[in-house]
């Protein structure tokens, strides 16, 4: 994305916070009904002043507020103010701090086609909608503030009207933000003249109490008709979003989005293909209709997200349509069979993160091969050369080796992982907690003959390591890891992967004790995950656990994992090095308060999964901490 993208995009967004509140006079229609019918995306808040107040009582905006995190809070907000509000109070001379108590109302950003084909001169719509409901008079009056200061700055302003609206347009230019978005140098490629770069400009216009701003006539123009009562095509008679509006934005969400698959599909498939390079080149030449009907996306027919936020808790939802009928590709792979995904009785109630997928791996890998032959048969051949190579590798050992049989035969349609918390406070342990890796397998020995012959491949394997012991009527097998060097110290740690065969399952940890817990569950000693409290009434919030994908986070205990490794790498300075340089000069953790100060705003979260013949959902629940209740 280009700065000339967003700079109308900001512009726009800063002249939408001089609005918002309540309203005498009728109310503006909502989003669908207003974004112009080749809208793209959108995102929307319907009613601000609800957000607000919702937003008050969220426990993520009482930990951000609480005391304890003042002076973390305070860092990150000078940096804030100093890179980027003071830049665009100083760009268009006014203070933000005037207007932040102001915003109510829809709100509302929306991308269109715009006439765009994919290329860089034509760019697509971008549009703001803002009603400022009982505030209009405020929004009057600070638009207009806002056309003097920039007439007065020499720039030349003009007005054009639409369906009897008149729109005021502001020219931008390159220079506009230049505090916040630095302007690049051109590219120029050698033997052809630079592209002169077109000035961008901002329309703006106040309908009643509702702000429009836009990045060209064409994306303001059907707003206007449909705010005046003029005839043209809106979103809300798009067939495809009246279908995903039933599904999945009924029950008042706080705020949602949608996005167009086909539109931008089609944009993208349109784009001509390149006509330059090496024509001579074996290298596959790419498009954008090749790989999205390669990978499956461009049976995608449009992307849906919800949240509802509510006193007991918060809840998002993903949807994905894609039909079933014409799924391919990642769409078929991620289409989950409707099986029991609950964590198994051996899955540990200390556990602080739990997920399960019935992914069918047989499946996976036909689609993944379908996948890379599409995009380039010499793909295929170079995958199945790796195959044949390290068959012949293991046939040294094993006359009849076959690793297409031994691994990718023999995997079922189960992936369960579940992790612990650090057994130390060091950096090390911290970063790397104790986790377990459980695939489904048909043929337990098979499979591992296959790791021991891929490992051997690529790291040299010491032989007199590789021979399994025994527990507990189990065989527990180790390989080596490539070293690995840490970028912050230097240091270099070796690791190993341990892995064992129980109960249908190929066990894999790098961390024996871990392997060894799973491995001695049999016993029927372990206090289960699914009788952790809160857990079964949560997991009804997302539809249960029988559509082929469940997870659990405790996240009380993960923040508390993260406090200590933050806090820990704040103190070892060179550690801090694995945080890029402009994110370092924003945050100081060595300010974040102890743990136990703001434990009491975290508490657990599931999500899950499922698929039918419409498409694939996702559900996201995170219920209230019961001691904020």
């Amino acid at each position: 994305m280009t700065t000339k993208f967003f700079r109308p995009l900001f512009l726009a967004a800063f002249v939408a916070s001089l609005t918002f509140s309540t309203s005498l006079r009728a109310a503006i229609a909502s989003a669908e009904n207003l974004l112009p019918a080749d809208t793209l995306a959108f995102f929307t808040v319907p009613d601000c002043t609800a957000l607000r107040v919702l937003s008050k009582v969220s426990p993520q905006m009482m930990f951000w507020n609480d005391a304890a995190m003042k002076p973390f809070h305070d860092k990150f907000m000078a940096k804030l103010n100093e890179k980027f509000t003071a830049p665009l109070e100083h760009d268009l001379g006014v203070k933000a701090a005037d207007f932040m108590d102001l915003p109510q109302g829809q709100f509302t950003l929306a991308v269109t086609v715009n006439g765009s084909t994919g290329h860089d001169d034509v760019p697509p719509g971008i549009l703001l909608l803002l009603d400022a409901k009982g505030k209009s008079d405020s929004l009057k009056t600070n638009l207009a503030a806002l056309q003097k200061k920039w007439a007065a700055d020499g720039r030349a302003l003009r007005t054009e009207k639409f369906h009897g609206l008149a729109f005021t347009v502001v020219p931008l230019s390159s220079n506009d933000f230049a505090g916040i978005f630095p302007k690049r140098a051109p590219v120029q490629e050698l033997g052809k003249e630079p592209k002169v770069e077109k000035p961008g400009e901002l329309y703006f216009a106040q309908f009643e109490s509702l702000l429009i701003a836009g990045n060209s006539a064409k994306v303001v123009e059907p707003v206007a008709a449909h705010l005046t009562g003029g005839s043209a095509p809106a979103l809300a008679d798009d067939a495809m979003f009246a279908a995903d509006k039933l599904a999945q934005f009924r029950d008042a969400p706080t705020y949602y989005g949608w996005f167009n698959g086909n539109k931008l599909f089609a944009m993208l498939t349109e784009s001509p293909a390149s006509t330059e390079g090496d024509p001579a080149s074996v290298m596959p030449k790419f498009t954008a209709a090749k790989i999205l009907g390669v990978t499956g996306l461009g049976s995608l027919k449009s992307a849906s997200f919800a949240l509802r936020e509510a006193r007991d808790g918060s809840a998002l939802t993903l949807h994905l349509s894609a039909p079933e009928a014409t799924r391919a590709g990642i769409l078929k792979i991620l289409a989950l069979a409707p099986k029991d995904a609950g964590a198994p009785v051996f899955v540990p109630a200390e556990s602080v993160k739990f997920s399960r997928f019935r992914l069918d791996g047989k499946q996976a890998w036909a689609e993944l091969q379908k996948m890379i032959a599409g995009i380039s048969p010499g793909g295929l051949a170079s995958l199945n050369a790796v195959i044949d190579m390290a068959n012949t590798f293991g046939q040294q050992k094993n006359p009849g080796f076959d690793l297409r049989t031994a691994l990718m035969g023999n995997l079922g349609d189960d992936i369960i992982t579940y992790q612990k918390g650090p057994v130390g406070d060091s950096l090390v342990e911290l970063s790397s907690p104790p986790t377990l890796f459980l695939v489904a397998v048909a043929n337990a020995d098979q499979t591992i003959d296959a790791i021991k012959t891929v490992a051997a491949m690529i790291t040299p394997q010491d032989a007199t390591k590789q021979a399994p012991r025994e527990f507990l009527g189990h065989k527990i097998h180790t390989i080596a890891l490539r070293p690995t060097r840490n970028a912050a110290t230097g240091a270099t740690t070796t690791s190993s992967l341990y892995f064992a065969a129980s109960g249908g399952y190929l066990a894999l940890s790098m961390d024996t004790a871990m392997l060894e817990e799973y491995l001695r569950s049999a016993d029927g000693k372990v206090k289960p995950l699914g009788e952790t409290a809160g857990l079964a009434e949560a997991a009804q919030r997302v539809g249960g656990m029988g559509g082929g994908m469940f997870g659990y986070q405790n996240q009380r205990e993960t923040m508390r994992q993260s406090f200590k490794l933050l806090k820990n790498a704040s103190e070892a300075n060179s550690a801090m090095k694995m945080f890029p340089p402009a994110f370092r000069e924003w945050v100081d953790f060595a300010l974040l308060p102890d743990y136990s100060a703001v434990q009491k705003y975290f508490y657990i979260s599931v999500f899950a999964g499922n698929a039918n013949a419409d498409g694939l959902t996702m559900k996201v629940f995170t219920p209230r901490p019961p001691q904020l209740n």
